[in-house]
C-alpha cells in the first residue's frame, strides 16, 4: 500500500510542493479541442498556450501526463482558476477517491488500474463549463477508447459539453477494473483448485497475497461508488441533467465491481477454512497410514522378540523347540506374514484402509 506525500509540517495550505517518483513524460501537455464538427489534437510547447481554451466555444480536453513538474501543474491551475487544495492533492499522491465542488469546476479524484499500474494510478479531473483537464501520475492510460470517439465524426461525445466528457472518462476508468476483476478471477480459480488438491506452504503465501490485492482493490473502489453517487446527487449547473443519465450507468457498473468484489472476499475467507481443512485431511490420512504400520509391526515385533530369546531346548522340552526344527526360520517368517496379512483383511473389512 503506497502511503500519501506530504508537504513539510507548518506549510502554508494549498502549497505546490515538490515530489519525487514521478516520471514524466516526452510530450507532458497535450490538447483535444473539439465541437460537433471539427477536431484539433495539439501538443503544447508552453503552458501559456492553454489560455485559449478556458474560456471557448469548443470543448477542451488538456491532458498532463507526469506531475513531476510541479511549475508545470502549479500554473495551469492558476490559468484555470482551479483551487490550490484541489492542486496540492494532484501533488501528493496517492488521494483517496472524492469529489470536490467549487464554484466554477468540480475536482475528481479517481484511481485507474492498468496492467502496467494493478494497484492503482491516480487521475485529477477537472471539470469547467468547457474544458476538463486530467493530471496522471506517469504516461499511459485507459483513455484511448474516448480519444476514438472523439476523433469519430457524429460519435456522442462531440455533440455534448465537457460534463460527458469527464463522465466518459470516469466510465473509462470504471471500464477498466473489469480486466482486473478477470485476472483476479484466473489466478482465484487456479489457487482455488491448488488448495482442495495440492496444498503447500506456498499456497497460504499466494492466499495472503491475492487477500492483499483484493483489499487494496476495495480501497479504490469503495471511495469511487461515492464519487459517482456524488456527481449523480449534488445540484451543479456544470452537470446536465441527460449527462446524469449516463452517470446512473456509471454508478451500476461501479456497483456491480463492488458486490463481486465482496463476492471475492467472502469466498477467499472460505478457501482458508479449505485450505486448513486440505491440511488436517491430510496429516489425517498421513497418521491414519503410520498408525496402521505401527499396529501391524506390533505383534511381528511380538514374534520376533520372543524367537531372540533362545531359549535351551535341552534343558526342558518346553523351551521353544522350533529352535532345532529344520523349518523353524520359515515357520517364524511364515507366522508373521500370515499375522501380518490377517490383520490388514481385518483392517480393509472395517473400511480403515
Amino acid at each position: 500500500m503506497r502511503l500519501k506525500k506530504h508537504s513539510k509540517p507548518g506549510a502554508s495550505p494549498g502549497l505546490v510542493a515538490e515530489t519525487s517518483g514521478a516520471l514524466t513524460a516526452r510530450v507532458p501537455v497535450t490538447v483535444i479541442d473539439y465541437t460537433e464538427s471539427s477536431v484539433t489534437e495539439r501538443c503544447l510547447r508552453t503552458v501559456e498556450e492553454c489560455r485559449p481554451y478556458k474560456e471557448s466555444d469548443s470543448v477542451s480536453w488538456i491532458n498532463v501526463d507526469g506531475i513531476t513538474d510541479v511549475d508545470l501543474v502549479a500554473r495551469i491551475g492558476k490559468i484555470f482558476g482551479l483551487h490550490p487544495l484541489a492542486m496540492e492533492d494532484c501533488i501528493h499522491v496517492p488521494q483517496r477517491p472524492k469529489v470536490e465542488f467549487y464554484d466554477s469546476n468540480i475536482y475528481i479524484v479517481t484511481q485507474m488500474i492498468t496492467p502496467e499500474s494493478p494497484e492503482g494510478e491516480q487521475v485529477s479531473i477537472f471539470l469547467g463549463k468547457d474544458f476538463a483537464i486530467t493530471l496522471q501520475e506517469k504516461p499511459g492510460d485507459v483513455f484511448d477508447p474516448v480519444r476514438n470517439r472523439i476523433r469519430r465524426e457524429g460519435s456522442l461525445l462531440r455533440k455534448h459539453k465537457a460534463d460527458f466528457l469527464a463522465y466518459a472518462l470516469v466510465d473509462a476508468i470504471i471500464d477498466g477494473y473489469f480486466p482486473a476483476l478477470e485476472r483476479f478471477n484466473a489466478e482465484f480459480e487456479v489457487l482455488d483448485d491448488e488448495v482442495v488438491n495440492n496444498p503447500s506452504q506456498q499456497t497460504t503465501q499466494r492466499i495472503h497475497r491475492l487477500k492483499r490485492t483484493l483489499a487494496a482493490f476495495r480501497r479504490i473502489v469503495w471511495p469511487t461508488r461515492d464519487v459517482v453517487n456524488s456527481l449523480l446527487r449534488h445540484d451543479t449547473p456544470l452537470i446536465s441533467d441527460e449527462c446524469r443519465l449516463y452517470l446512473k450507468d456509471c454508478y451500476d457498473h461501479i456497483v456491480q465491481v463492488f458486490e463481486v468484489i465482496e463476492t471475492y472476499r467472502e469466498l477467499m475467507s472460505g478457501m482458508i477454512e479449505t485450505y486448513m481443512n486440505s491440511i488436517t485431511l491430510r496429516m489425517n490420512q498421513v497418521m491414519k497410514l503410520l498408525t496402521i504400520i505401527a499396529t501391524i509391526f506390533m505383534p511381528l515385533t511380538f514374534i520376533a522378540g520372543i524367537y531372540g530369546m533362545n531359549f535351551n531346548t535341552g534343558k526342558s522340552g518346553l523351551n521353544m523347540p522350533e529352535l532345532n526344527w529344520p523349518y523353524g526360520y520359515p515357520f517364524a517368517l511364515g507366522l508373521m506374514l500370515a499375522v501380518a496379512v490377517v490383520m490388514l483383511l481385518y483392517f480393509r473389512k472395517k473400511e480403515w484402509l
